[in-house]
């Protein structure tokens, strides 16, 4: 198991700093090139999306360019898509490219391709790498955890690749991130809530604007309403989680969330 520590996070921000081509996709579409501005000359919308599932599948063995196209484009898989949708690729992210000359950020493999991520810095993937360090440290070095859960949801700036949200090659990917940042906003909440419930509160409403539904959020909420000492305001969150609950699913809070109202109650 690796031992994360202040150095890793480090390394995850001088990344960011030097990476020659920046990727931004959470809230947003976004590519910023070093020394060089990013025009919006993809040529087709069939560019952006196949640079897009470059991205989704980053993790993978190069894919041949068969098996993107049907996945892309079913009925109009065409090898002159594909060349064209390449073409704006490399035309975007590489504009001084020589003629001829070996593409920096696409590999290719005989017919299949992959982005190669060595010189590239990804937000979301990022994100997971922050979180990974506050996962692993949370118990026993809680304020590097912090730090790092800090740096994770700053990143996370709504859902991924918003301007794909009905293209079903992205929902795995988008449902991912939207998990693992509810539970990045849900450790932060919960390391911050005996010193900071003001910050507690804002973090669980934070998680509650991606998951309205998402009780725990409720739970951590009505305890830092109590550290405050605002009795009240806990029971009208739990009114609020029981209410939203009832609405989306027709079903009562957990049993550990009316035990928590109880105590609450003094009951």
């Amino acid at each position: 198991m690796i031992r994360f520590d202040d150095s890793h996070i480090d390394a995850l921000i001088e990344g960011h700093a030097r990476a020659e081509l920046k990727i931004y996709t959470l809230g947003q579409f976004k590519l910023d090139l070093v020394d060089h501005e990013i025009l919006d000359n993809w040529g087709r919308d069939k560019a952006i999306q196949l640079f897009q599932f470059f991205l989704i599948s980053r993790n993978r063995t190069a894919l041949h360019k068969e098996q993107i196209m049907d996945r892309l484009w079913e009925g109009d898989a065409t090898d002159q898509n594909f060349k064209v949708a390449l073409h704006g690729i490399n035309k975007v992210i590489e504009p001084n490219k020589k003629a001829r000359s070996k593409p920096k950020f696409l590999q290719r493999q005989g017919a299949s391709y992959k982005l190669n991520m060595e010189h590239v810095w990804l937000d979301c993937e990022a994100m997971e790498s922050f979180l990974e360090i506050g996962n692993n440290v949370s118990s026993v070095h809680p304020e590097l955890a912090i730090i790092a859960y800090q740096y994770a949801v700053k990143l996370y700036n709504g859902v991924f690749l918003p301007n794909r949200i009905y293209e079903d090659w992205t929902s795995t990917e988008r449902e991912k991130l939207q998990m693992l940042a509810l539970n990045g906003y849900i450790s932060l909440a919960e390391l911050t809530l005996e010193d900071q419930p003001d910050e507690t509160i804002r973090l669980t409403e934070e998680a509650l604007s991606i998951d309205p539904t998402w009780e725990e959020a409720y739970r951590i909420q009505m305890m830092a309403h109590m550290i405050n000492g605002n009795r009240p305001q806990a029971i009208r969150t739990f009114n609020k989680c029981k209410a939203t609950l009832q609405d989306e699913f027709g079903i009562d809070p957990l049993p550990n969330t009316i035990q928590l109202l109880k105590q609450i109650q003094g009951k």
